[in-house]
């Protein structure tokens, strides 16, 4: 287990709801991996990531799904792309990441209260 953190800790963590639009193959990262286009709404805008999903997650089926990711990380050089968000996630029994899934549509940039 973590470290155990303070409510205050918690608040600083600036999660959201952001809807893939572009998806595109990443060959030049280090382990498999999609460079993300994700819109977080209008306060936040579009925002890149790159996510080693591949496994379970074809580009074709990411377009349109709504995931949450970390919006106040500060950008991060993966190869010669830039990543401007962490799109979150859960390994399975594998490693593979399984995207975290909001139940119902939301709308995008909602924050994780």
């Amino acid at each position: 287990m973590a470290e155990e953190i303070s409510w205050s800790d918690f608040e600083r963590i600036d999660l959201r709801v952001g809807t893939i639009l572009e998806v595109h193959d990443f060959p030049k990262a280090k382990k498999p991996a999609y460079q993300l286009h994700i819109d977080f709404g209008s306060e936040i805008g579009l925002r890149k990531s790159s996510a080693q999903i591949t496994a379970h997650y074809s580009k074709e089926e990411l377009i349109g799904r709504q995931v949450v990711a970390v919006v106040n990380f500060s950008r991060k050089q993966i190869a010669n792309f830039f990543s401007e968000c962490l799109v979150t996630g859960f390994p399975d029994e594998n490693g593979d990441i399984v995207l975290t899934a909001v139940e119902k549509p939301l709308p995008n940039g909602a924050r994780l209260s």
